[in-house]
């Protein structure tokens, strides 16, 4: 395990960043350690996004910043170019992921049916995101995923809130869980930065975390 996916482990929540002005992404950086994750996933879902990951990755030592909504080669190259330590895609791009594991790069794909995990079992990854997990079976579905696929680990994004991570982090087959709940758009936009810590305390509070 590498010290960048131990960190996503023992984070608990990898939280999914979407960031409307890059102003605004060393404070949410700082909210989040403050609330004791030191990873952030910052989504390609805005014209900000490649500046954001920029200047948390110059400004913010402690912070693990990767990028999330990945969806060819070009944009992992870019993302990799401004700082991002990890890759994050919605589904699995073989594309992607070789260029990955060719250049050291820490790799998350979407997968959610049996041939997708296959397939990135092949390449030599243990751990895949599991997205949207509300839409595909949630916790019952990993759990009967993961009967066959016992070296998988899943980091289930889409539903996850403060008041379910309990039920989903207590399951061996979880490796971590995504989610924006602990650092909604509004709140980063607004300035609500204590508000991003008090919720990230609360979800790892109620996640067990030590």
């Amino acid at each position: 395990m590498s010290n960048i996916t131990d960190s996503m482990k023992k984070s608990i929540i990898v939280p999914v960043v979407v960031i409307e002005d890059a102003k605004d992404a060393v404070p949410t950086a700082n909210a989040l350690l403050a609330g004791g994750i030191n990873v952030m996933e910052i989504t390609l879902r805005t014209a900000a996004a490649l500046d954001s990951i920029r200047n948390v990755s110059a400004q913010c030592p402690d912070m693990i910043v990767g990028v999330g909504t990945v969806l060819h080669i070009d944009q992992a190259k870019e993302a990799v170019d401004a700082g991002a330590k990890f890759i994050v895609s919605p589904g699995f791009d073989e594309e992607i992921v070789r260029w990955c594991i060719e250049n050291d790069i820490d790799v998350t794909p979407g997968c959610v049916t049996p041939t997708e995990i296959m397939t990135a079992r092949k390449l030599g990854l243990r751990v895949v995101k599991f997205f949207p997990a509300n839409i595909y079976g949630g916790l019952k579905a990993i759990t009967n995923l993961a009967a066959p696929f016992t070296d998988m680990q899943f980091l289930p994004t889409g539903g996850v809130n403060t008041e379910n991570i309990a039920e989903f982090t207590a399951n061996p087959a979880i490796f971590a869980v995504g989610g924006s709940w602990v650092c909604k758009k509004g709140d980063i936009t607004a300035g609500h930065f204590h508000k991003i810590t008090e919720l990230c305390k609360e979800a790892r509070r109620q996640a067990g975390a030590q």
